[in-house]
């Protein structure tokens, strides 16, 4: 039984999902959601009960003192909801949690129980993975639908992806089954340089989500995080000749194809954006444009992540960080790929595949924990095929 006493009733609400885990490269999706959360002050008004959905030697609790008072946090989801204001109020409710590791159908009925309860609209469920795009590029970001009518109105692709899938895919499909209208938005992460975190794709997915919802999202000091975290990777990088030579290889295949960035409406669509933050009186209400907030969406960290692909070798050596999945004295191996991903997404091919950054078939190496490459422990780099969608 859902009971929402407390909550008041919300205006034409959108529900934002994010999970850590496989579907969560470079922490980059669940950072967004946080981002959300932090910037409009979210009230969480409920948390799914951790004993039915999560292995806690997967995703173990953690211990910490209050006061002199030993507390524990239990790995779960919990959902918050923002108010926002202004001449076109639309308020958000936010999903935030870890993949769960069992019952993943009573999982997603107890999010859509929330969703029905609170009359959402839609549901936007963001992902990221890891790709052979390069760090000096736009992030891509693909936006994927199972229904074919909201895949026409809202110009996004259908997807027809077949194979394993996350729990992005699981809830997408089981929103369009229960008949609520869910996107998927994914970004591309570079794949040698996987480890949270990557405010560049978070702000890549904020910036979607802002053009899909229609509300002016503040993002505070995330554009400067951005860049400061693709100066860093380029420091590295020139310190390595052999990857310094392998992105200048993917730029030269991003450059030589069909971008969408670099399309006529992406650019009428980034032109819109910059007019929406330069007129007064639009978006969300006073004190919550461009620069504004308390925080940032990612917490500060080091850069020196570069990871070779083939040799599985770290630049600078570094111990490597595990993702916020990883398990103690787990052997790391190729992953399945995440889903939620264009129709048109080009077949497979060499490393340098432009298309490859938006095609999520292609990440069996990159659909594990942020950071984690497939192919570790046995040297191999795999290579799947197919396309990949939030279908499965």
């Amino acid at each position: 039984m859902i009971e929402l006493e407390g909550v008041p009733e919300l205006i034409d609400p959108v529900m934002v999902a994010a999970f850590e885990g496989w579907n969560d490269a470079g922490d980059a999706a669940s950072a967004a959601v946080a981002h959300l959360d932090r910037e409009w002050k979210g009230e969480v008004f409920a948390a799914l009960d951790a004993e039915d959905y999560y292995d806690f030697q997967v995703n173990r609790p953690t211990v910490w003192m209050d006061g002199g008072v030993r507390k524990i946090t239990w790995p779960t989801t919990r959902l918050s909801v923002v108010r926002i204001g202004g001449e076109k109020p639309r308020d958000l409710v936010l999903v935030r949690g870890i993949e769960p590791s069992m019952r993943w159908r009573s999982f997603c009925n107890e999010l859509l129980g929330f969703a029905h309860e609170l009359g959402v609209e839609m549901v936007v469920i963001l992902g990221a993975l890891l790709g052979d795009t390069p760090h000096t590029r736009p992030v891509p970001v693909s936006g994927v639908t199972s229904d074919p009518d909201l895949a026409r109105t809202m110009d996004l692709e259908e997807t027809r992806y077949e194979g394993p899938t996350g729990i992005v895919g699981i809830l997408q499909e089981a929103c369009t089954h229960a008949g609520v209208p869910a996107v998927s938005l994914w970004a591309a992460v570079p794949h040698y340089v996987s480890q949270p975190p990557n405010p560049k794709a978070t702000l890549a997915l904020l910036n979607r989500l802002e053009d899909l919802i229609g509300l002016r999202i503040p993002l505070g000091e995330l554009p400067e995080d951005a860049r400061a975290w693709q100066l860093g990777v380029d420091q590295l990088a020139a310190e390595d000749s052999e990857v310094a030579e392998y992105v200048q290889t993917l730029e030269e295949a991003r450059d030589t194809a069909e971008l969408p960035e670099a399309s006529g409406e992406a650019i009428a669509r980034e032109f819109e954006r910059y007019l929406r933050r330069r007129e007064p009186g639009t978006g969300p209400g006073p004190g919550s444009g461009p620069g504004t907030g308390p925080g940032v969406a990612t917490e500060g960290g080091d850069t020196s992540y570069l990871r070779d692909s083939t040799s599985e070798r770290t630049r600078p050596p570094k111990p490597q960080q595990p993702g916020p999945e990883a398990v103690p004295g787990a052997e790391p191996g190729p992953q399945p790929a995440p889903e939620s991903e264009p129709e048109s997404a080009s077949e497979p091919g060499s490393a340098s595949d432009p298309a490859s950054a938006s095609d999520p078939d292609r990440e069996q190496r990159t659909g594990g924990s942020a950071g984690e490459d497939a192919g570790e422990g046995d040297g191999r780099e795999t290579k799947p095929g197919g396309d990949e969608a939030a279908g499965a």
